[in-house]
């Protein structure tokens, strides 16, 4: 008597329940299913009328509607839970992982995973987030290349040799007025120093990490034209290998001239920066050829360690140059 009874108080509480079972306080909607929440079949959920759906509720439960303070109190908490709801049924995401929820309760610690990893994930678009930090780096850059141009041209316009230049050009083109003891003269409306800055930075052929700013030296526009870029050096690669690997032909000028090029290890700038007469010197000694390349490198260094030993003034001056480049007018012989 005593265990029939036992059972029948059972079923009589186990059905209301079972809705229950695997929901947590603490996730979605609590305690209630977010589509009975929303007054939703599941079975037959629109996207398309979900908003208007929200909408109604909303209103319909909105504190402002109550002015009594135990009813807004209730009005509010009723509130909040209608827009969770709303907010996880209206993205696909999180509709999906609440699905996943209410058809697996019994994978508690996932379902905690992917409640808390779509609340703390970002909501902006990746994409979004890496062209914008790619056009950060790029503005920083730039920026960084045209201070760095306005200091030496400043610095230019300290050295006698590039002022005089500047002041020679300036008096043959008209811009500027020597009077009768040899000096400029003062027009009024005129800066002659600002005359001559122009004209130096017409001129100027500034290189290395000073040289003028350009938005081709950007990271953003490196990435632009990647993909232009590796196909043009896939198409080189594959007649480099046709020609000199499979048919073995002998090395002309131009490929000579990337072989040395790819053993000093400089960039083409650089390497278009070289003197005739050094370019010269090497293809008379076949560096691209790489025992030649070495013997070469080993002179060049004995040559280079006994200047440094001769004169501090050379040692700084190398620096200079590594970091710098080099700073000459245009038609500068």
């Amino acid at each position: 008597m005593w265990l029939a009874a036992s059972l029948l108080l059972l079923l009589a509480i186990v059905p209301e329940k079972v809705e229950s079972v695997g929901f947590a306080p603490e996730l979605y909607c609590g305690l209630e299913n977010c589509y009975d929440v929303l007054e939703i079949n599941r079975e037959e959920f629109d996207k398309s009328k979900l908003a208007k759906i929200y909408r109604s509720l909303a209103k319909k439960h909105h504190p402002d509607r109550f002015k009594e303070q135990d009813k807004k109190l209730e009005a509010e908490t009723r509130f909040r839970v209608i827009a969770t709801a709303y907010e996880t049924l209206k993205d696909e995401e999180a509709r999906t992982s609440y699905d996943y929820y209410l058809d697996h309760p019994e994978e508690r610690f996932y379902n905690y995973y992917q409640y808390y990893r779509l609340r703390v994930a970002p909501k902006v678009d990746v994409r979004l987030v890496i062209v914008g930090t790619i056009l950060l780096i790029s503005l920083f850059q730039f920026l960084s290349a045209k201070h760095k141009f306005a200091e030496a041209i400043e610095y230019a316009t300290t050295v006698g040799k590039y002022r005089n230049m500047a002041m020679n050009m300036g008096i043959e083109r008209g811009l500027l007025e020597i009077d009768n003891k040899g000096k400029l003269k003062k027009v009024k409306g005129r800066d002659n120093d600002a005359v001559i800055k122009e004209i130096i930075i017409e001129n100027l052929d500034v290189t290395g990490g000073y040289k003028k700013e350009s938005i081709y030296d950007t990271f953003a526009w490196h990435c632009i034209i990647f993909p232009v870029t590796s196909v043009k050096y896939l198409h080189w690669l594959g007649i480099w290998y046709w020609r000199f690997t499979i048919k073995r032909e002998e090395y002309d000028e131009e490929a000579k001239l990337h072989l040395i090029r790819k053993f000093m290890g400089i960039s083409q700038g650089e390497f278009e920066r070289l003197s005739d007469f050094e370019i010269d010197t090497l293809l008379e000694r076949k560096c691209w050829l790489k025992e030649n390349f070495v013997i070469w490198k080993a002179e060049k260094e004995a040559e280079e360690q006994e200047k440094l030993a001769q004169s501090g003034k050379y040692k700084r001056y190398k620096r200079y140059m590594k970091n710098v480049g080099t700073i000459s007018f245009v038609d500068e012989d």
